[in-house]
């Protein structure tokens, strides 16, 4: 008889494959008492909850990879997250705000964003480059499930805010969803800045923005981030730029590499 297999989430007993896990455990925890938040009518708090659940997924797979502790299990329990976090908890904020004066076309339209959150994660979890395409890495295809889920909800956090532009934000609810609804699913190339190496003599100045950016969103936090989702948004057609310029440049490497090889 077969000896039974024990069920491991990691395959080392070192503590270090677990602290990923318990920040990636946290985020989607925030994601879903968002959700609650959002049913009591407290947008505010929702709101940065799901911010507060974007900094962890940012964090916890790259001090995975610092602390060498990544892992299949943890790989997996990330795209999970990212679905809850940012495919259901940021939409359900948005229909318990706006979508739900649409009747069946707001949950729709909830429905669909929901659905393509799901299908550009399943598609990540398969994408991979081979080494000629490695500068690649430093490109997501489509944009990232935690950037839609803040773009989305772009509309509410400016009825957050105090600016006042006489804009009725509310009637671009819908079409803002679909649209980057559709950018999820897209091909569209957008920086994954994984790969970026950064200059010693640069780090300094690195820390001081990062430093900057927290203490805006301390205290402006949702000036702060609307201002950084259009930024982001706005980044978009820069993004696809520096991807066909290394596209260009990398076709023209392997040309002049077939053309050594046949000389």
């Amino acid at each position: 008889m077969d000896q039974n297999k024990k069920f491991k989430l990691v395959s080392s007993k070192k503590t270090r494959y677990l602290l990923p896990n318990i920040l990636t455990l946290g985020g989607v925890c925030l994601g879903i008492s968002s959700i609650k938040f959002s049913i009591d009518g407290n947008f505010s708090l929702a709101v940065t909850l799901i911010l507060l659940a974007a900094i962890l997924d940012a964090l916890d797979g790259r001090i995975a990879r610092l602390i060498k502790g990544t892992s299949e299990f943890g790989k997996e329990l990330d795209s999970l997250t990212d679905f809850v976090s940012f495919g259901i908890a940021p939409v359900f904020i948005l229909y318990f705000w706006e979508l739900n004066n649409y009747g069946k076309l707001g949950w729709a339209i909830a429905l669909i964003y929901s659905v393509c959150c799901v299908l550009r994660l399943a598609r990540f979890n398969l994408t991979k480059n081979n080494n000629q395409d490695e500068w690649k890495n430093n490109f997501f295809e489509g944009i990232p499930s935690p950037a839609g889920g803040l773009l989305i909800l772009m509309p509410l956090i400016y009825d957050l805010t105090n600016f006042n532009f006489n804009i009725d934000v509310k009637n671009l609810t819908p079409y803002l969803t679909i649209f980057i609804a559709l950018l999820l699913v897209s091909k569209t190339p957008t920086l994954s800045l994984k790969k970026i190496s950064i200059s010693p003599k640069m780090t300094i100045f690195l820390l001081l923005i990062v430093g900057i950016i927290f203490i805006a969103l301390l205290f402006y936090t949702f000036e702060t981030l609307l201002v950084f989702s259009l930024f982001y948004l706005f980044s978009i057609p820069a993004s696809i730029f520096i991807y066909k310029n290394h596209q260009k440049k990398n076709k023209q490497k392997i040309s002049d590499e077939e053309h050594e090889d046949i000389l």
